[in-house]
């Protein structure tokens, strides 16, 4: 590829699907010219489906006109939309549609233009290809580009999104990414950050200097009567803050080698999550709530303690990763609330006799270039019609008073609630995630 034309970010949807993809903070120098490359299938129960563009967060002032082909069939006509295709649920399995968007001049004040092609994939005469030619009518300069699918689908794990920007011809890019790997890649014009959400390779592509936030995978939450919360997965980082309420790690020197990065599973029901690794850094997968027959796991950050089967004692944390689970506190009872998982930031609430444990709270780090809170734990379980604990802040999934606990959001380490009643799950705990981040 040319030396003029450079990724500025990459979006790779994960296991949970995407209703759209935006990228923004699209660098207003150093480019003339944007492209951007598709490669999407949707929910949709069809074997095709439409998608659209938006600049700016406006989907206004847009028309288009397009040129259609299917098998021996054509059409041709006017929209007010930027749309192009995608494969969809009914099309040969695995299989992703593409496309490309052309965007020049995207900062002038004039009227900006945009070309498209793309193609539905699918092993069959029943497959789509589409030529536009679009015009938006703004003065704005394009900061930031959003793709939504049209029939109110989502973009299913795998599809993936790729912005470049081209520099005027004769000239070298101002903002250049140094390393490869990364579900997501992006720039500020300060820093590029490359995002894990699934395990892969980073490689740099010259010696430098990287920031990291190296989160591990939450516990499942415990099950049966009253299971405690999961503990959090460990926290390690550089910036702002890190687990446990330790000092902030050291930077990474790294060479041009390729440095793997393990993403931690979230810990399925009364199990512990499981490690994340970025080179020679590894966060500890949160210990798992208590439930009838089993005690609160140690981890990154412990599990809550349990009313089931007199489990009351907590797990503990990893120094400086995350903190212990909270304890059932009086005379056990069926009706006692059980405890909270333990956070990176904070230590899982205890139970009262009327009331779970919430989970403890996160660490907030603005590695990302914003401030996000990860690793919460999860919230402890008790007997209807008593108070549940909640997670805590960071994706802590909440206990339950009736049934199954909340699950941990995923990609934040966060821990899974407790369950309430016998036979009821405790929720899983949230994946890890891995961020590394260096200067422009």
């Amino acid at each position: 590829m040319a030396a003029n034309y450079v990724l500025l970010e990459k979006i790779t949807v994960g296991a949970a699907g995407a209703a759209s993809v935006t990228f923004s903070g699209i660098p207003q120098t150093g480019y003339t010219d944007l492209v951007l490359r598709i490669s999407a299938r949707t929910t949709r129960s069809s074997l095709v489906d439409a998608i659209s563009l938006s600049f700016n967060g406006l989907a206004t002032n847009q028309t288009s006109v397009f040129c259609e082909g299917s098998g021996n069939a054509t059409a041709s006509g006017f929209l007010s939309s930027f749309r192009t295709l995608a494969t969809s649920a009914t099309a040969t399995a695995n299989t992703f549609g593409n496309s490309d968007f052309y965007i020049p001049n995207y900062t002038s004040a004039n009227y900006k233009s945009a070309s498209a092609d793309g193609v539905s994939e699918n092993n069959d005469t029943n497959a789509y290809d589409w030529l536009t030619a679009n015009l938006w009518s703004s003065t704005a300069a394009i900061t930031s580009i959003s793709v939504t699918d049209l029939n109110s689908a989502s973009f299913v794990q795998y599809s993936t999104f790729y912005l470049y920007g081209v520099a005027a011809l004769g000239t070298t890019p101002v903002i250049v990414p140094y390393a490869t790997g990364g579900d997501t890649i992006m720039t500020d014009g300060s820093y590029w950050y490359h995002t894990f959400i699934s395990s892969g390779t980073f490689t740099p592509l010259k010696g430098l200097t990287a920031d990291y936030l190296v989160v591990a995978g939450g516990a499942g939450g415990g099950q049966d009567d009253n299971g405690g919360g999961g503990g959090a997965g460990g926290l390690r980082c550089t910036v702002t803050a890190t687990g446990g309420g330790g000092s902030l790690e050291s930077a990474l020197s790294l060479s041009t080698t390729g440095y793997t990065v393990t993403i931690g599973a979230g810990g399925a029901n009364t199990a512990s999550g499981s490690n994340s690794v970025f080179s020679t850094i590894t966060s500890a997968g949160g210990g798992s709530g208590a439930s009838q027959n089993q005690n609160a796991g140690n981890g990154g950050s412990g599990g809550g303690g349990a009313t089931a089967g007199n489990r009351t004692t907590a797990g503990t944390g990893t120094a400086n990763q995350g903190f212990a689970g909270g304890t059932v506190a009086g005379t056990v009872a069926p009706a006692y609330g059980s405890g909270g998982g333990g956070g990176a930031n904070a230590v899982g609430v205890n139970a009262t006799s009327t009331t779970g444990g919430n989970g403890g709270a996160g660490v907030a780090t603005s590695i990302s270039g914003s401030s996000v809170t990860y690793a919460g734990g999860g919230g402890g379980g008790v007997d209807s019609p008593y108070a549940p604990g909640s997670g805590g802040s960071g994706g802590g999934g909440a206990g339950s008073a009736t049934g199954i606990g909340t699950a941990g959001t995923a990609n934040t380490g966060s821990g899974g609630g407790g369950g309430a009643t016998p036979g009821s799950a405790g929720g899983a705990g949230g994946s890890g995630i891995v961020i590394v981040r260096y200067a422009v």
